[in-house]
């Protein structure tokens, strides 16, 4: 067994390897860029290596680098995580020659599955059901166009060394598989130095199904069961759970052999996932092979008991597998949701700035449950739930523009698909994040959503419930009354406080009084609030009657309340006279205020927002890649005006409506912050 690894890659992942290697009694090397020298990842390290500044083609990929690093600190093996160099066969061939391992496949399954061309020609060979593409090297977008109008729109295009969700775009029409094939280049080239593209038909409503396999270099193979993927954003997946509530066992025993007997095909020794298109009458066909450890393996790891990191470092090492298909279990379910430094309000665009509060919640069960593949007792954890909370970052750290903004993967387990859903509604309303956009009230809302529910969704899901972006969440009026006890009972606490503080009257209850209105989402709820040393009895205008009890005071940023049988956990925010609430992916803001303020707030006119309508303004911080347009061109509504890039994704600015531009006071090559003015339009 290896004495020292060094982990190729950054953020919560090399989190996440050092963990395991550090219970295996393996020290570990970071590797970081400018921008990373107090990240979480060199903190957790053993050693820690420079490698560069922030731009990744600068550092974390660069081969070179990485191998000074490995012989500045004598590691013996070199896990890469996934992303970056980790399906990189010149880096693999790299560590041969230099006589360190690799934690991952040999050179030539990576060559034969890592790159999407080769695999899906040799699944073709290999009489594996594929979807309809063209395998050939493009040159350029007319050839892309071509092409595309010859295998029929919608089209798929994708870069060769790609992965999530980078270099991908889907294409309609003509225009779209131009922009398309010349933006999913670029991101190639900057995301992982090879900007080959290929171009395949895209499958309406389908289901993406995964199969996790692990395979040794004794000709050893076994599949982890499947994890459900469909949840997904410009391709980039959102939400994974394990098992997909929509296979059956024939259709998984299917999948799973296949992908063995793939895998095998090609002497795969690691861990790997084969990635499925699968329609509604669970016809699959192969997509592609990832040659590395998947971000969702979590979910795979909490319904098996199998940490897959340990078995490639094992595997790595020579040993032979020591779990058989018969071992592999499928004990409950598994949820992830990724926590993205984005805002959902503003179409998902990537957000940095420094995490001012970062408070995520209590892990359960002691994150990774397994020994030797088998679980040890009957569930992961106490009271039916686990929760796990893969991250890279801390409060009071910065999240760069320069690496992918996803920070962290929250995921719970249970005995049932629907206990692992609510443990995760509670766990996403338990989670504090401050300082800069995250995903979180989105996440909570698909958790919510009925389809997801139901375990009836496609790849298509948010663009379907979601055609015109994340607006927020409208909360049902049931709901709304629980929230509207809650604050009424944290309010009264509250004003008791305040009043002892000015000192001015003995009798704290008598001066707070009873009554009150409680308003929020455009709702009154008349009340009036009688308390206990137990709690309060909330009792409304219309006769109906709320127990509310909590240990929550004020100045706490999390409150925990029960509501009658309901458990809400609410983050708070103080405002005059309320509180700022969000719950359940909703956004509040609750005044509670006597029934004479009600009434005088009434006539209070609502403040304008000023009109931006003439303005292209920066939505996040970016660079600014080209601008398509010049003063005094007329443009048309669609009409794409300028390309921002941010966290190596590039993203296309378009024309709102009909105009004219009067000025541009940015062009390629700029900084900019977000709702900086792009250009302006009479």
């Amino acid at each position: 067994m290896f004495d020292k690894i060094l982990i190729a890659n950054r953020g919560e992942i090399a989190c996440r390897v050092i963990k395991t290697a550090r219970k295996m009694g393996i020290k570990t090397v970071a590797i970081y860029s400018d921008a990373d020298k107090q990240a979480l990842h060199v903190k957790m390290a053993d050693e820690a290596v420079h490698i560069g500044p922030p731009p990744a083609n600068q550092s974390y990929i660069v081969i070179d680098k990485v191998m000074d690093a490995i012989r500045q600190t004598g590691a013996q093996a070199v896990h890469p995580g996934y992303g970056f160099l980790s399906e990189n066969s010149k880096f693999a061939e790299a560590l041969e020659a230099e006589g360190v391992a690799f934690v991952g496949p040999p050179v030539g399954a990576i060559e034969a599955m890592g790159d999407k061309i080769t695999s899906k020609k040799i699944a073709q060979e290999a009489n594996v059901s594929t979807v309809p593409g063209y395998m050939g090297l493009i040159e350029n977008a007319d050839e892309a166009v071509k092409i595309s109008n010859q295998i029929g729109y919608p089209v798929m295009i994708k870069a060769s060394a790609g992965g999530g969700g980078k270099g991908m775009r889907i294409a309609w029409n003509d225009e779209e598989a131009r922009e398309g094939f010349q933006s999913s280049k670029n991101e190639a080239a900057n995301s992982f130095g090879d900007d080959r593209i290929f171009i395949e038909k895209f499958v309406t409503q389908p289901r993406h199904i995964e199969i996790q396999v692990l395979c040794d270099a004794h000709g050893n193979g076994i599949y982890l069961n499947e994890r459900e993927c469909s949840i997904q954003r410009r391709n980039q997946k959102v939400v994974e759970e394990a098992p997909s509530p929509f296979l059956d066992e024939a259709t998984r025993k299917a999948m799973g052999e296949q992908s063995v007997a793939l895998a095998r095909a090609v002497g795969y020794a690691s861990a790997g996932t084969v990635e499925f298109i699968v329609d509604g009458d669970k016809n699959f066909y192969f997509l592609e092979m990832n040659t590395r450890l998947q971000v969702e393996h979590p979910v795979t790891e909490l319904i098996t008991g199998v940490d897959l990191v340990e078995q490639m470092i094992r595997v790595a090492s020579g040993e032979k597998l020591s779990i058989t298909q018969d071992d592999v279990q499928l004990n409950g379910w598994a949820i992830e949701n990724r926590l993205y430094a984005e805002d959902p309000y503003r179409g998902f665009l990537p957000s940095i700035g420094r995490l001012t509060r970062y408070r995520p919640p209590a892990e359960l069960a002691g994150g990774l449950l397994h020994e030797n593949g088998k679980w040890q007792g009957d569930a992961p954890a106490g009271d039916g739930i686990a929760v796990r909370n893969d991250t890279g970052v801390y409060e009071g750290g910065e999240i760069s523009m320069y690496y992918d903004p996803m920070i962290a993967k929250l995921c719970t387990w249970a005995p049932t698909r629907g206990a692992a859903i609510e443990a995760m509604r509670n766990a996403l309303d338990g989670f504090e994040v401050e300082g800069i956009g995250h995903n979180l009230p989105f996440l909570s809302a698909v958790m919510d959503h009925a389809k997801f529910i139901s375990g009836d969704m496609t790849t298509a899901f948010i663009e379907e419930e979601y055609p015109d972006g994340f607006q927020g969440v409208e909360l049902a009026s049931e709901t709304l009354r629980r929230i509207a006890a809650a604050t009424a009972a944290m309010h009264r606490v509250a004003e008791i406080r305040r009043t002892r503080v000015s000192g001015r009257m003995d009798n704290h209850e008598r001066r707070v009084g009873t009554n009150w209105v409680v308003t929020l989402q455009g709702e009154e709820f008349p009340l009036k609030v009688k308390a206990d040393k137990k709690g309060s009895t909330i009792k409304f205008a219309d006769g109906g009657k709320l127990r509310v009890t909590s240990d929550w005071t004020p100045g706490d940023q999390l409150a925990r309340v029960k509501v009658g049988d309901d458990l809400l956990v609410l983050k708070v925010g103080k405002i005059p006279g309320g509180f700022r609430i969000r719950s359940r992916g909703a956004d509040l803001k609750v005044h509670v205020r006597t029934p004479r303020q009600t009434e005088l707030a009434r006539l209070m006119p609502e403040k304008v927002a000023p009109d931006t309508s003439r303005l292209l303004l920066c939505p996040m911080p970016g660079l600014i890649v080209k601008v398509n347009v010049e003063v005094g061109q007329e443009v048309q509504e669609g009409q794409a005006l300028c390309t921002v890039e941010a966290m190596k994704m590039e993203n296309i600015l378009r024309a709102e409506r009909t105009g004219t531009v009067s000025r541009i006071n940015a062009g390629a090559g700029d900084s900019l912050a977000v709702d900086d003015v792009i250009m302006e339009f009479e």
